[in-house]
């Protein structure tokens, strides 16, 4: 049967039909959708992991106890997982194990732009990068036998367009394969320096010269001889691009097994064309092996390495063919710069951080919280990686201590980037006594993603009732002081000023936990479905302090300033902050 599918769909469904055991992820885009495909197939476990390091633990020690394991993330959770990935391709695997890296040429989603094939080279595992869902089913089902045949992770790149995009599958069957047998082996799995120099050793002079043997010969990476005067050396997404534009006018060698790289097949294929493109997005990763193996070839000096590749970037550098002119309009669509949802959990403590920039800093971190830093709010000095919300702020807080600066910095992470990689920023200012002050803003998701679960949420990946850790608890656990802790209802303007003003005359470390779901989620949207704030115009002195909270609900138009009760879910931060009463509340809470 066929069926269309996005990229991660079609990973998902061959993860299934491979036999795979255990599925672990961090949710991140574009890779999110992966294991939430992967958790509607009961044969598997899967498991959000608090973050990327330890799913890739996870889903390794599945791996050695024998049974076919799969870890998925986005490019940059790749730089989370780093530490055991370098240790495990020495180790090996015992059932198979395959790393999912999604990276993102373009950053739509991403604080930044990296090439994870480069990890590969660095990490010594072998690499795959499939064009279209079709290849992301097979090409997966093959990287478990890759795996277990070669006894190395394979890491297995995708991007944001073959994620996201759809194309036509062939479905298959299961194939169930039974958990392989475990066998204590220190020498293999215990990386003490005595066994890791031997690993390294064997890595070296067996599984590698075997992978490169592997990478020559293997169909994965196929040469289509048509037109010899142009030849294209390409993989992934770009492959498909440059079909769309010479089709079957030129050759083309399409790498879909990319470490060890295929020298031989690059030998075979110089000598049939007369002259050399390669196309790939980002880093010139194989330009730069072929250039080095003395082959002449075209790559980054007509192709950025900034961004995406498509179809006319390449008709552009190839051909010198200017793009088409457009349908143009005379109406030209406002920006529409990101901003908080109406009636986020956030705005409040925001808007109260605000009033006080001339004695604040704040390092901000990688979620819906990033927002606070835009127009009108502006709060946010520094947005890093998840957990140096914290982390940052800790350095930030002694600079500031040294220099003589008298601010305050203010740390801020969601619930789940607490979980993933805050709670040990929050130990480091409780041990080292920094006079930062944590806010966690706990909107009891995983939010910016796509409202995936935690471990605060109280429910797994496949929606199962689960413990939920106990977020005050744990704070207090780490050290935070009673009278240095305030937990409060943002949507309270009166707790949201008296919590900073606490915080900014405190001398030890200070946590601010706000506790209120995310506007979007379902139950939260139905039960404040007929709550709604209108404005008075009859009180109404069109001071604009109620557009200062950003809230996209509302809006000033021709000196009338409205609210849209489409939007509006009747948080009334709105009507707190209006210094004449010019904003009413209506409607009560379904219950």
């Amino acid at each position: 049967m066929k069926k269309l599918l996005t990229g991660n769909e079609a990973i998902a469904r061959g993860a299934y039909e491979a036999g795979c055991h255990v599925a672990t992820a961090y949710p991140g885009t574009p890779s999110t959708e992966i294991l939430e495909n992967v958790s509607t197939y009961q044969e598997i476990y899967s498991e959000w992991s608090t973050n990327e390091k330890v799913a890739m633990e996870v889903a390794a020690g599945a791996s050695i106890a024998g049974a076919r394991s799969m870890v998925a993330m986005k490019h940059v959770g790749l730089n989370v997982a780093a530490d055991p990935l370098y240790t495990i391709a020495y180790e090996g695997v015992n059932g198979g194990l395959v790393v999912i890296t999604a990276d993102e040429p373009g950053m739509h989603s991403s604080q930044n732009e990296q090439d994870n094939r480069l990890t590969a080279i660095h990490a010594k595992v072998a690499l795959m990068e499939p064009s279209d869902s079709q290849e992301c089913k097979d090409y997966i089902k093959k990287a478990f036998e890759i795996s277990e045949e070669y006894d190395t992770p394979v890491l297995f790149k995708v991007t944001t367009r073959i994620c996201h995009s759809k194309s036509s599958v062939e479905l298959e069957d299961r194939v169930e394969v039974p958990i392989r047998e475990y066998v204590k082996d220190t020498k293999k799995y215990i990386m003490v320096p005595a066994h890791s120099k031997l690993k390294h050793i064997q890595m070296e002079e067996e599984r590698i010269p075997r992978l490169q043997e592997f990478s020559n010969t293997t169909e994965l990476n196929k040469i289509e001889w048509n037109d010899r005067k142009i030849g294209i050396i390409t993989s992934g997404a770009s492959y498909v691009h440059a079909k769309e534009v010479f089709e079957d006018t030129v050759s083309y060698l399409k790498v879909g097994f990319s470490w060890p790289l295929p020298d031989e097949k690059f030998k075979e294929f110089a000598a049939g064309v007369d002259k050399i493109y390669v196309i790939e997005e980002n880093e010139p990763y194989m330009e730069k092996h072929i250039k080095a193996m003395g082959i002449e070839c075209t790559g980054k000096e007509i192709f950025s390495v900034c961004g995406e590749i498509n179809p006319q970037i390449i008709r552009e550098a190839i051909l010198g063919e200017k793009p088409e002119e457009g349908y143009t309009m005379d109406v030209i669509a406002p920006s529409r710069p990101p901003a908080l949802c109406a009636g986020c959990p956030h705005r409040g403590i925001f808007f109260e951080m605000s009033k006080h920039k001339n004695k604040i800093n704040v390092t901000s971190d990688i979620g819906c919280y990033t927002l606070g830093a835009m127009a009108p709010l502006n709060v946010g000095d520094t947005v890093i990686c998840m957990g140096a919300g914290i982390s940052a702020g800790i350095g930030f807080d002694r600079v500031n201590q040294l220099a003589g600066r008298d601010k305050k910095v203010f740390g801020v992470v969601g619930d789940s980037t607490f979980f993933h990689s805050g709670m040990t920023g929050l130990v480091d200012a409780v041990y080292n006594k920094s006079n930062m002050v944590t806010v966690i803003l706990d909107n009891r998701i995983t939010a910016m993603t796509g409202h995936q679960e935690n471990p605060g949420t109280g429910k797994s990946v496949s929606g199962v009732e689960s413990p939920t850790v106990d977020l005050v608890g744990v704070v207090k656990a780490i050290g935070i002081k009673e009278e240095n802790l305030r937990v409060i209802d943002p949507y309270d303007m009166d707790a949201n000023k008296e919590a900073v003003k606490a915080a900014i005359d405190a001398d030890e470390p200070f946590v601010i936990i706000t506790k209120q779901p995310c506007a979007l989620m379902k139950d939260v949207m139905i039960r404040r479905a007929n709550l709604y704030s209108q404005v008075n115009q009859d009180k109404c002195k069109k001071c604009k302090t109620c557009l200062r909270i950003g809230c996209p609900a509302i809006s000033m138009k021709d000196n009338v300033v409205s609210i849209d009760t489409t939007m509006c879910n009747g948080c009334e931060v709105c009507v707190q902050v209006c210094p004449f009463d010019a904003i009413e509340s209506f409607g009560e809470e379904v219950k």
